[in-house]
């Protein structure tokens, strides 16, 4: 497993409730700092409020004894549907791109979850650069980390949604 592949997981989890309600949770970006993972902190910028094209926001993280911030851009949204947003990066690109998507379902509803790492630059890049032979374990790492994070997302929502 490559970095400059832009490795992908996905996760997702059918669950009772409604596609609005479901929408409701996924486009709270702070919904994740109640859940288990590494996000600690986050705030719109530039006077956003809400899930947009183009609206900006700053995420504090922390994990492995180390903390460091994140801008990210909303690049898509359909409305109780999909948003994806990318974490931005050096040089203008970014250095990992998420998204929540909600679909109807026949006993309820499916919540999905993904993560995508690259093409740019990020905290793996300097580890990555040390230790070349290990890449595919480092990528590997960090994807199983995204994975519990997001399995805990998923949870957080379906117990949400199940009161």
């Amino acid at each position: 497993m490559r970095y400059r592949d832009c490795p992908t997981i996905e996760v997702s989890q059918r669950m009772s409730g409604t596609v609005a309600e479901a929408w409701a949770l996924v486009t709270d970006i702070a919904f994740p700092t109640y859940c288990t993972g590494e996000l600690i902190n986050v705030h719109w910028l530039d006077g956003a409020d809400g899930v947009a094209v183009g609206a900006r926001f700053k995420g504090t993280n922390g994990g492995d004894g180390s903390q460091w911030e994140t801008i990210s851009v909303i690049t898509e949204v359909e409305p109780e549907s999909r948003w994806v947003w990318n974490v931005l990066s050096e040089g203008g690109t970014y250095a990992a791109s998420w998204g929540f998507e909600v679909e109807p379902a026949s006993d309820g509803i499916i919540v999905r979850q993904w993560g995508r790492l690259g093409p740019g630059p990020s905290g793996l890049t300097p580890a990555i650069e040390a230790m070349p032979d290990k890449e595919a374990r480092i990528v590997s790492r960090r994807l199983q980390d995204w994975r519990v994070g997001m399995e805990a997302n998923l949870q957080e929502i379906a117990e949400r949604l199940s009161r």
